[in-house]
């Protein structure tokens, strides 16, 4: 069961908590609107998780060498490692509600390690060279978040299957990072399997000047494919998740809608990110958080 703070620490941590939804709600759009369907008493402990997530994925953007990219890391994993917060991390609103969430809920920490040592990839500019490896990249960050989430809801029961977890992330994954091709390629960056590129024709260059192909048409479509076929296979395990776990799924309910978007005949894997109005998405869940139930 969950380790309850006291009340006297839930106070105060209520700036911290009230920072992460805050982060979240301006930052990750489809996550924050999902956890509107996550019970009142434990969103915040699932928004912390998000902002954590959010703070590691945009270290990239806020460094201009991997090296002070690196330092960064090092100081979650050091804070991750510490049984009792020092001064800076307890000062440090994400990593205070991060550290009071894993306490209440017993999360293995090594997740979130692992979590930090996938992001590394994302201070260089390595290729990634097949598809397991973008799998792999995909398991250890959006699959991760999606199973601490659910030991979170679980509150120390059954949270399910782990391959329901595992599959829901990759299609997340795979499809958000599709959706950010032109962003990724702007800055010389490039999540697309070196193994699918080439079984295509195309090129990393070619992706990376911005030039769109046919091959390179025929590449995103085995990536769609793919996104698809763990959508499809997450669905299949999510049935043996418990009711009480299911609200973390829902954002991995809107990938069928931007596979669908990226799919139309005039799509421009370059001319702009893939998006959804804000509607269309509350719409999409509610739907969804109705069939889940």
């Amino acid at each position: 069961m969950a380790d309850h703070l006291s009340e006297d620490e839930d106070e105060r941590l209520g700036p911290a908590f009230a920072h992460c939804e805050a982060m979240v709600r301006e930052a990750d759009a489809d996550r924050f609107l999902a956890s509107l369907f996550i019970p009142a008493d434990k969103r915040p402990y699932c928004l912390a998780l998000y902002a954590f997530s959010l703070e590691i994925a945009r270290v990239r953007e806020i460094v201009s060498m991997p090296l002070p990219g690196e330092m960064r890391y090092q100081w979650w994993r050091d804070a991750l490692d510490e049984p009792e917060p020092r001064g800076d991390v307890a000062a440090h609103p994400v990593a205070a509600a991060l550290l009071a969430t894993i306490t209440r809920f017993r999360l293995p920490r090594q997740a979130l390690i692992d979590l930090i040592e996938a992001r590394v990839f994302d201070l260089y500019d390595d290729p990634l060279l097949s598809i397991g490896d973008l799998e792999g990249y995909a398991g250890e960050t959006a699959s991760s978040l999606i199973r601490l989430a659910s030991l979170i809801l679980a509150d120390g029961g059954d949270a399910g299957p782990a391959d329901a977890a595992g599959h829901a992330g990759v299609a997340q994954a795979v499809t958000g990072l599709l959706r950010a091709l032109p962003w990724h390629a702007r800055r010389g960056q490039l999540y697309l399997p070196a193994d699918v590129l080439a079984r295509a024709g195309a090129t990393r260059e070619e992706v990376l000047a911005g030039q769109r192909s046919p091959s390179l048409d025929v590449a995103l479509a085995e990536l769609r494919g793919l996104a698809d076929r763990h959508y499809r296979a997450g669905l299949d395990y999510l049935a043996m998740v418990p009711l009480a776990v299911r609200p973390v799924y829902l954002p991995t309910m809107l990938v069928p809608a931007y596979l669908k978007r990226m799919s139309r005949p005039d799509y421009d894997p370059f001319r702009s990110i893939v998006d959804l109005p804000q509607w269309r998405k509350q719409w999409l869940l509610w739907r969804a958080a109705r069939r889940l139930r």
